[in-house]
């Protein structure tokens, strides 16, 4: 195994131990700032219209009980 694959396997152990370490309310409020960062990445690659950001961040934020910030 190349030290790449075994640095990139240590990552993924810490990133699981710190996902377990998370109680519910915060395993909700990092799945909803992820799919945020992608909501953004999108908007800003203009992949999608500010109306379809808008809406797709709206719909987000009520099904995942996020009130704006």
């Amino acid at each position: 195994m190349t030290k790449e694959i075994e640095g990139e396997l240590k990552d993924q152990i810490v990133k699981q131990q710190a996902w377990e370490a998370l109680n519910p309310e915060q395993k909700k409020k990092q799945l909803f700032l992820n799919q945020k960062e992608l909501l953004d990445k999108f908007r800003e690659r203009n992949a999608i219209s500010q109306a379809q950001y808008d809406k797709s961040l709206g719909d987000l934020r009520m099904k995942m009980g996020f009130p704006d910030d």
